[in-house]
């Protein structure tokens, strides 16, 4: 065990649902009137790169206009106040990083990020705006969104594994554990380190050994954080009742 406890927190789209951001199951918002393989796949993007880009320029804007929530917030405080804190997000916006989360790992991407159609690791930042047809890498080729599409390799995937395997506790939160490759990530987990699930639906979602909690990440996440300031680092190594 290291000296400072590690938690990792490995967050999706229910966490950021609380600040305003469709999901993809929600019936209706952005998604609705999209079908995924139209907006969210390579295919998708060779079709009609511009109807792509026009999807992503909206969510970007709503990425844009949402606040971090109080569960960004409290994972936030948490690191503010000396616990060692690393978040695997499958979530695209940068709210846990408002929220002043220092350590973030962005296993489908970042919205607010352009990046080369040709070269992955050619990435351009976007503080405003939107990706434009005709908006170039400096190889020449269409900039596109900083996603992981469907049918596309997760690239960062064996980082987040990596950070599983040190964790001394394991919080899920805002997740049905149902996306491939990430569900996969508890798999990384040792057997005697403590896990939890912060979702509504937390007792049908949660896998054996994991400790669900059945509330909203805006009131799950605070009231665990504020016990573990109460009881101090070492309460994340210990099992909960």
């Amino acid at each position: 065990m290291t000296q400072t406890p590690h938690l990792v927190v490995f967050s999706g789209s229910g966490i950021s649902a609380e600040s305003g951001i469709e999901t993809f199951r929600a019936s209706d918002g952005l998604w609705a009137n999209h079908a995924v393989e139209d907006v969210a796949t390579p295919e998708g993007f060779r079709r009609d790169p511009g109807r792509v880009l026009e999807f992503y320029n909206r969510r970007r804007e709503q990425v844009r206009r949402a606040r971090p929530n109080a569960a960004h917030k409290a994972l936030a405080g948490l690191e503010q106040a000396g616990f060692r804190v690393s978040i695997i997000t499958q979530n695209i916006d940068d709210l846990h990083e408002r929220a002043g989360s220092k350590s973030v790992l962005h296993l489908h991407g970042e919205i607010l990020t352009a990046r080369s159609s040709v070269d992955a690791r050619m990435r351009y930042p976007l503080p405003r705006g939107g990706i434009a047809l005709g908006d170039l890498c400096d190889m020449g080729s269409q900039l596109r969104p900083d996603v992981v599409w469907f049918g596309e390799p997760v690239p960062l995937f064996d980082e987040a594994c990596a950070l599983v395997e040190e964790a001394d506790f394991l919080l899920v939160v805002g997740t049905s554990l149902a996306v491939m490759p990430a569900a996969l990530l508890l798999d990384y987990l040792n057997v005697e380190v403590p896990c939890a699930l912060v979702d509504p639906n937390a007792r049908a979602l949660s896998p054996p050994g994991v400790q669900p909690l059945s509330a909203t990440a805006g009131e799950g996440v605070p009231a665990l954080t504020r016990q573990w300031q109460r009881e101090g680092q070492l309460a994340l190594v210990r099992e909960a009742g």
